[in-house]
């Protein structure tokens, strides 16, 4: 079943719908599943170890072992900010990015719906996904990128993979107008996060943590918001094994917006349910340069619902964050990513974060994303001779 998550109107799922015909508001797939939740024990580590969880048919599913990613617990970052912080690295799946886990439920609902073309409008990653999905699944795949926006190797994941890629003359919201329209007129079948079974993939990033976390739940999770899917979706995963018995306690969900591309945290600041698009959206984290994210609605249940909370970073905190979470645990991420650590960094200073708190930080995409921004972050090689006297002063006379 699909349902308003506005009106509560409700739909067979097997119709191909995006918005509710009755109030114009967006979708959520509804599971029907009672399960214990040992059923789990002993599955591989992956998005379909939950395959009862996720309202589609499991005689169809198009996956690349997507899911299952590390949850890494970084103790030298959580001790100086005084917290117990866990890491989950969703740049391990295998385009690079969390969109994986999303695709391959999205793309397992066009199998079953008999669809013969797929359609995104992309910032980057959810076209790299798309493209490989698809090809996996053996269908046509059109991608709409807004022009001059798109890191470089997001771009090149979606041609290497056979999409036909189309470089829009406007931003992303205008690319996901346009293929929304393509889409309403069944040219194509969309898997942007609009669709309500791409979030059904996401939500198993929430399922992971908790049973990462031995079936309890963190004080907080922290991740990146861009078009707002992903926030929302961890939050209707959490909630549904709540709601199954399976844990006692709920997180504190909190998004991190750029401060060029944050209308999801401005309507958070007004205490408001209303978002109000920001029309030239800029930011140096291309994932989340999004101006009309089309799950605000949902995002910002989560964050109230949750006790949650949203705050915004500059681009200097998000770079900064990026470096250090390489150079201190080792993990490297694109800069949307890294969105999740300036946040939590700067909720500790500002008394948000408690000392103490178990928190989360999911981070969505790996450095190679984005690699001209890791390059000019970096020092460039040192040159010099291969004379073994002069390497050996090089090394032990200057360390």
């Amino acid at each position: 079943m699909i349902r308003c998550v506005s009106c509560g109107e409700e739909f067979p799922d097997d119709e191909i719908i995006y918005t509710c015909p009755k109030c114009g508001s967006i979708l959520e797939a509804v599971p029907d599943f009672d399960v214990d939740k040992s059923i789990f024990d002993g599955r591989r580590q992956n998005v379909w170890k939950y395959k009862e969880c996720i309202p589609v048919d499991e005689n169809k599913i198009v996956s690349l072992d997507e899911g299952g990613t590390p949850f890494v617990h970084c103790d030298k970052l959580g001790d100086e900010l005084g917290v117990d912080l866990y890491v989950k690295v969703e740049g391990s799946n295998p385009t690079g990015s969390f969109k994986d886990r999303g695709m391959t439920v999205g793309m397992t609902k066009a199998m079953e719906l008999g669809v013969h073309t797929v359609g995104c409008a992309s910032t980057g990653n959810t076209s790299a996904s798309l493209a490989a999905y698809a090809a996996r699944g053996g269908l046509r795949c059109i991608v709409f990128l807004p022009q001059g926006k798109v890191a470089l190797g997001k771009l090149a994941q979606a041609m290497f993979h056979g999409a036909e890629v189309f470089s829009i003359d406007g931003n992303f919201d205008e690319a996901l107008k346009a293929m929304t329209q393509l889409a309403r007129e069944k040219h194509l079948y969309l898997l942007n996060s609009i669709n309500p079974f791409r979030l059904e993939g996401q939500k198993t990033i929430g399922y992971e943590i908790v049973n990462d976390l031995g079936w309890k739940s963190p004080d907080r999770i922290i991740l990146p918001v861009g078009n707002a899917g992903n926030i929302s979706a961890i939050w209707k995963g959490i909630s549904e094994f709540y709601n199954a018995g399976f844990i006692k306690d709920l997180p504190m969900m909190t998004g991190i917006q750029a401060e060029g591309a944050a209308p999801i945290a401005h309507a958070f600041r007004k205490h408001s349910m209303k978002m109000e698009p920001v029309e030239n959206p800029e930011t140096i984290a291309t994932a989340i340069r999004i101006g009309a994210p089309v799950s605000s609605i949902k995002a910002l249940h989560a964050i109230y619902d949750s006790d949650g909370y949203c705050e915004t970073v500059s681009d200097d905190q998000i770079l900064d964050a990026q470096k250090y979470l390489a150079r201190t645990e080792g993990i490297g991420v694109e800069p949307a990513s890294a969105a999740s650590i300036a946040g939590l960094r700067k909720l500790v200073d500002d008394g948000v974060v408690e000392k103490g708190e178990k928190v989360v930080c999911v981070v969505t995409g790996h450095v190679l994303k984005d690699p001209d921004t890791a390059i000019k972050a970096s020092v460039e090689p040192t040159k010099v001779s291969a004379d073994i006297d002069t390497l050996r002063d090089l090394i032990v006379n200057k360390h």
